[in-house]
């Protein structure tokens, strides 16, 4: 079987597992939807690269003590019904790679990532990919049992936070702006300034 090298290779109309994307030696970067290949924004540019970087020293420094992780893209998180058990990575058909997720489950993690539902994903919001985040990502998320899930608008400076009900449906609990502090609801004595956040955005 010839590797996979180059996105010409695939079939965009195929469905393909988790085990296939680990064949995958592409130099693009790509994420599964319910078996299909999603091509990701190109490189973020500088105001999504800022915020990415103060929110990843946040999380650092409050983490740092505690049991929950925090990791940054790249990272393969994979995605199925929040009522399986962990899958083996060929019964897997979504793998997507959120800017910044927090999980405190250790027996999620291995050494390829997150098998299964992150706590709390947040997604910095692109030109090129507000629609998946804000359909797709909001759909797959919710389905596969991520607690809480962080919307960030750099050009807006602002951040939606949707949270589970009880009956697993995503909720908007807060629309943050301007010099609000946004608090994770997982995470109560955590506060992240958004006038501090956005005080570096430039327009790109």
């Amino acid at each position: 079987m010839p590797v996979i090298t180059e996105l010409s290779q695939l079939d965009l109309n195929q469905t393909y597992s988790y085990a296939d994307y680990l064949t995958w030696r592409l130099k693009e970067a790509v994420e599964l939807v319910k078996g299909k290949v999603m091509l990701m924004s190109p490189a973020p540019n500088v105001s999504h690269q800022r915020i990415s970087a103060d929110i990843n020293g946040m999380l650092y420094n409050y983490f740092k003590h505690k049991p929950c992780q925090f990791f940054a893209a790249p990272f393969d998180v994979r995605l199925y019904d929040r009522k399986k058990s962990i899958l083996k990575s060929q019964e897997i058909y979504t793998v997507v790679q959120p800017d910044l997720c927090v999980i405190c489950n250790p027996e999620l993690l291995d050494k390829q990532g997150c098998n299964g539902a992150p706590d709390w994903i947040i997604e910095i919001l692109s030109k090129g990919n507000s629609k998946r985040e804000m359909q797709i990502k909001y759909q797959l998320y919710q389905e596969s049992g991520v607690q809480e899930y962080w919307l960030v608008y750099p050009e807006a400076e602002a951040v939606h936070q949707f949270v589970l009900d009880d009956s697993r449906r995503y909720q908007l609990k807060n629309m943050y702006a301007e010099d609000d502090k946004a608090i994770p609801t997982l995470f109560p004595d955590l506060a992240i300034d958004l006038a501090e956040l956005f005080a570096d955005c430039v327009d790109d």
